[in-house]
């Protein structure tokens, strides 16, 4: 790491030129190329794929999306003679739009189930023939629009005009003007506030339009561009920091500007390399879930990660070359300048906090471990699902559809349960009519229809309309009931075939699919984790710690996500709707940051140890220091990131919100409580077990240093704690 370092800052115009041009170049690709991401989230190998498949295998015209046209008349009825001519005009001019295959009309002849009992909102179904294009959307939906009037209120809503958050835009300029503000009231120095965030920009920057080009090959969301902004934004700007830190401390022990960057590089920037690599590792550690859309926003943001990190040990290094010992703060430099003041004591909270948790170990262990357990405790009620549109900001025309449709058609109208039923003679047709007469009886559903589809290939669509909302529990209960009794007992004596489908019944399987394999996702990184650990460390028993801890910090995000959005504590205050199901593939995301940015902290903070404990062979001494040393710089960077990701929190996308919820909670908690309490509190007990790694295993395993080659001295003494030793006390 050294010798890019000094390459990088020896070549520091070219370095930052490179950069420059690889923006430029990724920017003209994206505008040649454009993007192609996908949001669907459709399980593989379930009753809904099955279903959706069937459909459109038996009809062409259903292998595109579909969506409403809503009006509502508030002074008269949609039946009225005026109401009629002009929206039967705007309904006609959609069915020539390009992509459309049908409209539905409540004006037809079939479509009278179209109009509410009252007369006063009625709705259209636009069936796209294949999935549409953005500007095919919008030119349907502008067609919709432009005759909203007083007198006949007109939205559009359902899957195909469904809306993701757009990355960027007010929350990353928020989470960017917050850290800049806290870099510089802690360090007191601009270049220190500036440095971190240009790094972080830059890698984030080629990043997103890495991620743009990548939409074209492989599957990913455009949720996962405001994903990697998130994650890259608060990772970038922190291992920028430490090894800004790590470079300041350099600068003022006497090294010149050259040396102190190699130096800094071959040791923090080993820090950050490995802390990146194991974001990263649990990142992709979700391709063992086989989710499309999850795996898509998992190597979207291991992108994201991989290029921050380049970012801090190629562009940060040729940075700090230009800006020199304008690093420091002026009372630094004046310091430095100032023989006198050469090998002053340390001093200031974090040393003197380390020199407290040294002495009552026990207390703060047990006091941290049980705040931490009762917070993880909403954890265990976790429900996953999908919110539906009524969470939506109330001005978005999605929401607007979905007010409009639940008041004149009831809550269940907004996820029907479409059930797909291919039959073969007379005996499967009779099979089909119980069916539908056991569906009119079925407790929960409100209204049952029955579509043919394809009379030749004897496949039918069943449509029944739940008397729940899509995200109601009672709904995924009623789809259970249908699958394991209603249509069991229909199909006996008959080869008739019947899978419950739709967008609703997709999300549950969805759903059961994420749930069934978390487990494995779950070991895969904590294995992993395990293993990169007691390479870096020679350690058994910190491995192991941190594994534990790991699963505790990730456990309290999860308790705050279900406290906030599934319990609905505070929901409303946030945009978000009110409380509902997690969405599914939040908690897999959720696990791997949050794996990931725990073992960050924990690299961290155990690498500065591990540097005093091979010096000295003093475990107190190498505990004090480490957690002394790294206190401020753990704590800067866990705030930036609660800022960062709390940014995000008020942006009016719930899915975006539950992250920002879990990863500033998570991350601040995990910080300041486990890595400034817990972790040195419990290593104080552990005495030099702490170390210890059998002989074989040590000569068996690859060397790998996270610390770099350990030449400088000790660091400055911390102080003793003024208490008893921790053997005698608690």
């Amino acid at each position: 790491m050294s010798a890019l370092a000094r390459w990088c800052h020896q070549h520091r115009l070219a370095v930052l030129l490179g950069w420059v041009v690889l923006l430029i170049a990724l920017a003209g690709a994206l505008g040649v190329g454009g993007t192609n991401f996908t949001s669907s989230q459709t399980s593989q190998h379930t009753e809904s794929a099955t279903a959706s498949a069937l459909l459109q295998h038996a009809s062409a015209g259903r292998s595109g999306n579909s969506g409403y046209v809503v009006w509502q008349t508030p002074h008269g009825k949609v039946t009225a003679a005026s109401a009629k001519a002009e929206m039967s005009e705007v309904l006609d001019k959609i069915a020539h739009e390009p992509g459309v295959g049908s409209v539905i009309s409540p004006y037809s002849s079939g479509g009278a189930a179209q109009v509410s009992s009252d007369h006063t909102i009625a709705y259209a179904n636009v069936q796209f023939s294949h999935a549409a294009t953005k500007p095919q959307q919008k030119a349907v939906q502008s067609l919709a629009l432009a005759n909203d009037s007083p007198s006949v209120h007109v939205t559009v809503g359902g899957q195909a005009f469904g809306t993701e958050p757009a990355a960027g835009g007010p929350s990353d300029v928020i989470g960017i003007v917050l850290a800049f503000a806290i870099l510089l009231l802690v360090f007191r120095a601009v270049w220190v506030a500036v440095l971190p965030i240009i790094t972080a920009v830059a890698g984030v920057g080629t990043a997103a339009l890495t991620v743009m080009l990548l939409s074209h090959v492989v599957t990913i969301p455009s949720t996962a561009l405001t994903l990697g902004a998130l994650i890259g934004l608060g990772v970038g700007i922190d291992y920028a920091l430490f090894i800004i830190n790590r470079h300041r401390g350099n600068l003022t022990a006497g090294m010149s500007v050259g040396d102190s960057i190699g130096a800094s590089l071959n040791t923090s920037g080993r820090a950050v390399v490995f802390a990146g690599l194991t974001v990263v590792a649990a990142l992709l550690g979700m391709t063992t879930l086989d989710l499309g859309v999850v795996t898509g926003m998992a190597e979207g943001a291991a992108v994201t990660v991989v290029l921050t990190v380049l970012a801090a040990v190629t562009l940060l290094p040729a940075l700090l070359g230009f800006i020199g010992p304008k690093v420091l703060s002026r009372a630094q430099r004046r310091r430095l300048a100032d023989p006198s003041s050469a090998g002053s004591t340390r001093t200031g909270f974090w040393p003197r906090w380390a020199a407290r948790v040294q002495a009552r170990p026990r207390l703060l262990a047990v006091a941290g471990l049980a705040v931490l357990i009762a917070l993880a405790v909403p954890a265990l009620s976790l429900r996953l699902g999908a919110a539906d549109d009524g969470n939506l900001p109330a001005g978005s025309t999605n929401r607007q559809a979905y007010d409009l449709l639940s008041d004149g058609f009831g809550p269940g109208f907004n996820g029907p349960l479409q059930i797909a039923v291919q039959t073969h003679g007379a005996s499967d047709q009779a099979a089909e009519t119980r069916l539908v007469t056991a569906l009119e009886h079925t407790s929960g559903v409100v209204s049952v229809t029955e579509r043919p589809v394809n009379a030749a290939q004897g496949v039918s669509e069943i449509v029944a309309v739940p008397s729940t909302s899509p995200e109601a529990e009672a709904t995924s209960d009623l789809i259970d009931h249908l699958r394991a009794d209603v249509i069991p007992q229909a199909q006996q004596g008959s080869t008739m075939k019947a899978y419950v489908g739709g967008t609703t019944a997709n999300n549950d399987d969805f759903a059961s699919s994420v749930t069934g394999k978390l487990p494995l996702f779950i070991g895969v990184i904590t294995v992993l984790g395990l293993l990169l650990l007691v390479v870096a460390f020679r350690s058994l028993l910190i491995p192991l710690l941190g594994a534990v801890l790991n699963v505790l910090s990730i456990g309290v995000a999860f308790g705050a996500t279900v406290l906030v959005f599934q319990n609905g504590f505070g929901v409303s205050l946030l945009g978000a709707g009110s409380g509902g199901p997690i969405e599914s593939f939040v908690p897999p995301m959720i696990i791997g940051v949050m794996f990931g940015l725990s073992m960050d902290y924990l690299v961290f903070l155990v690498s500065r140890m591990r540097e005093e404990w091979v010096h000295t062979g003093d475990n107190h001494r190498a505990v004090r220091v480490g957690h002394g040393e790294t206190g401020r710089v753990i704590a800067v960077a866990a705030a930036i990131m609660f800022f960062v990701f709390g940014s995000f929190v008020f942006g009016g996308a719930r899915v975006i919100a539950e992250f920002g919820v879990a990863l500033s909670v998570g991350i601040v908690l995990d910080a300041l409580m486990i890595r400034m309490v817990v972790v040195p509190a419990l290593m104080h007990l552990f005495g030099r077990a702490n170390w210890w790694m059998p002989r074989w295993l040590d000569r068996a395993l690859p060397s790998l240093s996270v610390e770099g080659d350990i030449e400088a001295p000790p660091a400055a003494e911390i102080p003793e704690p003024a208490y008893e030793p921790v053997t005698g006390r608690s």
